[in-house]
């Protein structure tokens, strides 16, 4: 009795083996214990979806809106800014806690507008098994619904099909699979039935076929080994969601700022009650003061200021092919140290071009041009030649449009994109034809086929049959050495010659030599008067071939990558190439590129398997390239990256990929070629699939981060101030300068209206000359105290100067406040003048460079101006109307602060010029 009859489920050893690769056909049906020409039975498919499931992945239940929404407030300063609207609420201030709680929430709700989408990598996934299946079942062909498979069912495949579990060939005839979205192979790739090696990797399993791909060429049948979680699309999934988003560096640096705010929060709001309590004031009093000083240094507006200063990177970015799926990580790409990029479409075109030609007397020509658009020239080591007075070069063209199943259509109206069908081997044969001056239609049309012998990767050969004029001729493509071996003679200046040995030597050693370039080859041939008998195949042809010669092929570069890869370099930015293409062709790309240089290293997966942490940690600097990884090898590379404390940005477009996007500080995918797995895996993705536009995006990213740190700098700046001034206030005796309801003002709307527009600031110029910022360089770098110990004395000097002068001169009380508050809102806007630029002086600095700024200052002003001179807001925020002669007086004091920082840059300057040389600043 066959095991297929006896309607037990396999046992768990055979189940769960994964090494399917290493076995014969017959021995992996007595594994799952299947029968090829019956299938399973009704009875065993029941049975076994009992025990195996449904062929689905695990599903994990969707972060909801509220929860994206709760998520915003895991922020140190939003828990701060919470506690003081608290403690307003308890002493009756419910005016001013409901401004701090709208600050909140609206921080909130521009957080989950942006991120409300973030978590549907999983659902994508499973999208993949949403599809048809035919199998034999019962001894009868049948289509069912792919989550209805079962370990032991007959998978029947043809050309179009996709493959919708993990299954190895039983038979099948020239069957080629589109891999690409699984294992990073650029093309199809052909499959066989041997057995293979055990630690066979994944990219190089040729008798096994993958769930989440599918068939683009022949026909087999295989055995269904592995369902649902068990298939490798589901290892991935369980690696995606396993898989550790990180907290971007701003997060971090927020977290810690916010962390630092509440210890000098509670500090002040100790000491402020110390010395109420020393100064024997009124414990109401003292509590008021105390709430004042914490309103005071907390940068309430900072919260907002930051999301939005995202938000506007991230509509710059738009306009630069990235779209930002992930708020934060706008500025991540900014501080991007390595970026882990894929090769095929990314930092390639992903349109095959054949760049070379050997013909069959050994001439070697080269062929401009590339992509799929056929426009190019043809040139030896003399110059440029006509390919239609080159009678050999035509018939290796005709040969090459002959023996081949593609075709290239013209771009559509209003495109310039030429757009394939087939496979991108062939393709590039058809452009090289077309690129030589023939015209595709009308040469198969004169020239018919009659007869074919698929291409078989067990041979690695093709032959078509066609009708010409003088007779039937046979047309073979294949691999070189194999292609060689049939031939007899050679095409030579429109003769045939007899091929010699040491010829042929001469040309095998030609094709190594192009191969070593990293180009995929192909050799013709031709068999005048042959005819393709059935069942004789490639014997037939043995001593009868004439070579007109080869043809090598690559994936060419995006021209724009090789100055995005400098730029990086000089931004301080490693770029690495991780593949899952081969070795060869990885490293002429990169090279050619200047990602790889002479002392890097090239290394493959295999050997990746065999470093251990340490070892992948201590060699990983001297890695340009890793070629053949597997996903969890890319999780790996992130991984040991991550522990050298870089930040890390990875390109992808597979479903392999998804696992390493969701790690990476910065997921990218691909827009055009990404499937919606890499898509929703990723923070960000990139329409048009190119290198450029990454390195494009970190330049942005920098922009955003030196416009938070101008916001930083001009909110801490201000709040230190407000903090001091009160201080200092208390400990002379002195009421208060300010009431805490104008300090809410001066936070929020004075400030909001210049920071807001401040993170408008352009681009300086110089952000890819920098080094990149350190992950654990805090917010409030070394260079922002320094400022701020600059800008905060002539803040105070001024505001808490003037208090106390107007205060001895018997000024009435609500006049003086009223005074200082305008004073300090004053020192503000000169004070975000400072803020443009570390080193340019704002006299000189082009203003209108951002007249986002100059309305702001503007309608700042106006503002000031209703609440000083408007009764009713006059009222609220206990103020009275200044004279004219005043106002000029404060703005004259207020200037205090641009002075003292314009001294401070003309000194930075000046050392810079004795630094450089003498040369200008």
């Amino acid at each position: 009795m066959s095991p297929a009859q006896t309607g037990k489920p396999p046992p768990p050893s055979a189940a769960e083996e994964r090494r399917w690769h290493a076995l014969h056909s017959h021995e992996a049906l007595d594994a799952v214990q299947s029968d090829a020409d019956g299938g399973l039975s009704h009875e065993q498919v029941r049975e076994r979806l009992l025990r195996f499931g449904a062929n689905i992945l695990p599903e994990q239940a969707p972060r909801s809106l509220l929860a994206v929404f709760l998520g915003q407030f895991r922020n140190p300063l939003i828990y701060l800014l919470l506690a003081a609207a608290a403690l307003a609420l308890g002493l009756g201030h419910g005016s001013d806690a409901a401004v701090i709680v709208a600050v909140v929430l609206l921080n909130a709700l521009i957080g989950a507008f942006q991120e409300g989408r973030a978590a549907r990598a999983l659902a994508a996934l499973r999208k993949l098994a949403g599809r048809q299946a035919r199998v034999l079942r019962g001894g009868v062909e049948q289509r069912i619904a792919a989550q209805e498979l079962v370990p032991g069912d007959i998978l029947v495949l043809d050309a179009g099909d996709a493959v919708a579990a993990d299954a190895r060939l039983l038979d099948g005839a020239a069957i080629q699979i589109a891999e690409a979205a699984l294992t990073g192979e650029s093309l199809p790739v052909a499959k066989h039935l041997l057995p293979l090696a055990p630690d066979t990797p994944l990219a190089d399993r040729r008798n096994m076929v993958y769930a989440g791909t599918h068939v683009t060429a022949g026909r087999a049948r295989a055995v269904v080994v592995a369902t649902g979680g068990a298939t490798e699309i589901g290892h991935i999934a369980a690696l995606a969601e396993s898989a550790v988003r990180p907290k971007t560096p701003l997060e971090q640096r927020i977290a810690e700022f916010g962390r630092a705010l509440i210890g000098v929060a509670v500090l002040l709001f100790l000491v402020i009650n110390l010395i109420g309590y020393w100064q024997g004031l009124p414990f109401d009093q003292i509590l008021m003061v105390a709430i004042s000083q914490v309103v005071g240094m907390i940068p309430e507006g900072l919260p907002v200021a930051m999301t939005i200063a995202l938000a506007v990177g991230v509509q710059r970015m738009a306009r630069r092919q990235v779209v930002v799926r992930r708020l934060a990580a706008v500025e991540s790409l900014g501080s991007t140290t390595v970026i882990c990029s894929d090769k095929t479409g990314t930092l390639t075109r992903n349109e095959m071009t054949v760049t070379a030609i050997l013909l069959a007397d050994g001439r070697a020509l080269t062929v401009s041009g590339a992509g799929y658009a056929p426009e190019g020239a043809f040139s030896n080591g003399e110059g440029l030649l006509d390919p239609a007075a080159h009678a050999d070069l035509q018939r290796l063209l005709e040969a090459g449009l002959l023996c081949n199943d593609a075709n290239l259509q013209g771009p559509a109206d209003g495109e310039t994109r030429w757009l394939p069908v087939g496979d991108p081997t062939e393709v590039a044969l058809v452009t090289l034809a077309i690129k030589g001056g023939l015209v595709p239609a009308e040469l198969r049309r004169q020239r018919p086929r009659r007869a074919e012998i698929p291409f078989d990767a067990a041979v690695q050969m093709m032959a078509t049959q066609h009708q010409t004029p003088s007779g039937s001729q046979v047309l073979l493509k294949g691999a070189p050495e194999v292609l060689l071996a049939l031939c007899a003679s050679i095409q030579c200046e429109g003769q045939e010659i007899a091929l010699d040995a040491a010829h042929g030597q001469a040309l095998l050693d030609a094709a190594q030599s192009l191969a070593a370039r990293g180009l995929r080859l192909l050799a013709f041939g031709v068999v005048e008067g042959g005819e393709i008998e059935g069942g004789r195949g490639y014997g037939a042809f043995a001593g009868r071939v004439r070579l007109l010669g080869l043809t090598g092929q690559t994936d060419p570069p995006r021209p724009e990558v090789k100055e995005a890869v400098a730029l990086c370099r000089a931004a301080g930015i490693r770029p690495v190439m991780v593949t899952g293409d081969h070795r060869a062709t990885a490293l002429a790309v990169a090279q050619e590129l200047g990602i790889a240089r002479p002392s890097d290293a090239v290394i493959e997966g295999r050997e990746l398997e065999q470093w251990s942490e340490a070892e992948l940690a201590e060699r990983i600097d001297g890695v340009a390239v890793f070629a053949r990884v597997h996903p969890a090898q890319k999780l790996r590379i992130v991984g040991a990256y991550q522990r050298r404390q870089e930040v890390v940005a990875m390109t992808g477009d597979g479903v392999n990929d998804a696992p390493a996007l969701v790690q990476a500080d910065v997921g990218v995918a691909m827009g055009i070629t990404g499937t919606e797995v890499a898509k929703e895996a990723a923070k960000i993705v990139i329409s048009d699939d190119n290198f450029a536009s990454i390195v494009a995006a970190v330049e942005e990213g920098r922009v955003v981060y030196r416009n938070i740190k101008k916001v930083v700098l001009h909110q801490f700046s201000t709040s230190v101030a407000e903090v001091l001034i009160l201080l200092l206030a208390t400990l002379l005796g002195y009421p208060p300068p300010f009431v805490a309801v104008q300090i809410l003002w001066n936070n929020l709307v004075t400030e909001g209206i210049v920071t807001i527009n401040l993170i408008m600031e352009p681009a300086e110029g110089d952000e890819m000359r920098q080094r990149p910022i350190a992950r654990d360089e805090p917010l409030l770098s070394r260079l922002l105290l320094t400022r701020i110990a600059f800008m905060v004395p002539a803040m105070v000097l001024s505001t808490l100067g003037w208090f106390i002068w107007r205060t001895a001169a018997g000024i009435p009380a609500e006049q003086v406040r009223t005074e200082a508050f305008t004073l300090l809102v004053i020192c503000e806007w000169f004070n975000v003048l400072n803020c443009r630029s570390e080193t340019r002086s704002a006299l000189h600095f082009d203003r209108l460079r951002n007249p986002w700024l100059l309305g702001g200052l503007l309608a700042g002003a106006a503002l000031q101006g209703l609440v000083v001179y408007w009764p009713p807001l006059g009222q609220f925020f206990y103020t009275v109307p200044l004279g004219l002669a005043d106002l000029v007086m404060l703005v004259a004091v207020g200037s205090l602060v641009l002075w003292v920082e314009e001294l401070r840059k003309l000194v930075l300057r000046s050392r810079k010029r004795r630094r450089d040389g003498g040369v200008p600043a």
